[in-house]
């Protein structure tokens, strides 16, 4: 069984305040007069009023529910995954620090694909977590993180935690379900599997009965930033066995997600015919921008994300034509770590897709292929 901190076990720290929501719920009625709230439950707002609009302004005054009761039950139904196995928090991001401080102390192995997201080696980092990271297999349209790799360096370093997106971030790389049972069952019996699927919705067998599952020693994380839209409202959700989110309860921050937040999270997931429509389109520009590119010679690696990611023939290369888009009012990503540094990745927004917007780009493939 995968370890947590010393300091977690047992009593542990409880929330002190979980909130009105949370009372209401336990009373089982609503609490109208909210005498002992601290909150400016009687601030006027009339500059948000009239910038915004009431409905802002009514979702300004309180502290957002701490248990996230409306968007966990909405996901149940959606998801078909058990509403006790379901934690929300403040994005995909948030979650990455959550999990970190419920199942690492300073000190602890962390591994982790080098160049995958990098704001995990950061929390890891700031964690105080030793951080060992492998390379990713690359070959003629691969550039996958290296599962066996993980492992080996996962029971080699005694590592308390292994940390794998999938799809990946940044080459768009989807291993297989099997893949990843196969790659949990590698890792130590001490070692937890921080599983991040933030990119998930974009693959074609998103509503599986396995996407929906708990799985034992693994925290699956998902995020409302890009299927959903949501970015810049901070929300997201983990998937793990209820006695795991008990543990990252413990150390939450209560009121990370906003109440505005959770009401809008809540509109957007009841029209999910929005977000599928949302995903077709983003999955065909995604389609349209590879085979382009493809057809001028590029080496487009294959994604299951939001994005593309062309692999030029050096990071010299990448860089000019990372500089000249910039300077011509287009940002694209060029890949930080040095591994990657000739891959250059593009969101398949429909911008993209307007001819000559990416015409420096174009103009280099041709004349490197």
């Amino acid at each position: 069984m995968p370890r947590y901190p010393e300091h977690l076990t047992g009593e542990g720290p409880v929330n002190p305040f979980p909130g009105i929501k949370v009372l209401e719920r336990r009373l089982g009625r609503a609490i109208p007069h909210q005498l002992g709230s601290n909150e400016g439950l009687d601030m006027p707002h009339q500059a948000l009023r009239e910038h915004f609009g009431d409905a802002l302004a009514a979702h300004a005054y309180s502290y957002g529910d701490a248990e996230a009761f409306g968007v966990r039950t909405r996901l149940s139904a959606q998801l078909g995954t058990p509403f006790d196995h379901l934690l929300v928090d403040a994005g995909a991001d948030s979650l990455i620090a959550l999990a970190l401080r419920t199942t690492c102390e300073p000190g602890a192995t962390v591994v982790c694909t080098a160049g995958t997201y990098p704001t995990f080696g950061y929390f890891a980092k700031g964690q105080g977590c030793r951080l060992i990271e492998r390379g990713y297999h690359e070959a003629p349209g691969v550039l996958a993180p290296d599962l066996e790799a993980l492992a080996t360096a996962a029971q080699q370093e005694n590592a308390r935690l292994v940390y794998l997106a999938n799809p990946d971030n940044p080459s768009g790389h989807l291993h297989s379900d099997s893949a990843i049972i196969k790659f949990r069952e590698a890792l130590p019996d001490t070692c937890w599997l921080l599983l991040d699927e933030a990119y998930g919705d974009f693959r074609d067998d998103a509503g599986s009965e396995f996407a929906a599952q708990a799985l034992p020693g693994v925290i699956r994380l998902r995020t409302l930033s890009k299927a959903h839209g949501l970015a810049g409202l901070r929300i997201g959700y983990a998937i793990a066995e209820p006695d795991v989110l008990a543990m990252m309860m413990k150390v939450r921050i209560h009121y990370a997600v906003s109440a505005l937040t959770l009401a809008a999270a809540e509109v957007v997931l009841d029209h999910p015919e929005e977000v599928r429509q949302h995903v077709a389109d983003v999955k065909a520009r995604r389609e349209q921008l590879a085979e382009h590119f493809r057809s001028l010679g590029a080496d487009v690696l294959p994604s299951a994300t939001n994005f593309i990611g062309i692999r030029l023939p050096s990071e010299e290369l990448a860089v000019h034509v990372h500089q000249q888009l910039l300077s011509e009012g287009v940002l694209v990503a060029r890949l930080a770590h040095p591994a990657l540094a000739n891959v250059i990745r593009i969101t398949a927004v429909a911008d993209a897709l307007v001819p000559g917007r990416l015409a420096t780009l174009e103009q280099a493939i041709k004349a490197h292929a």
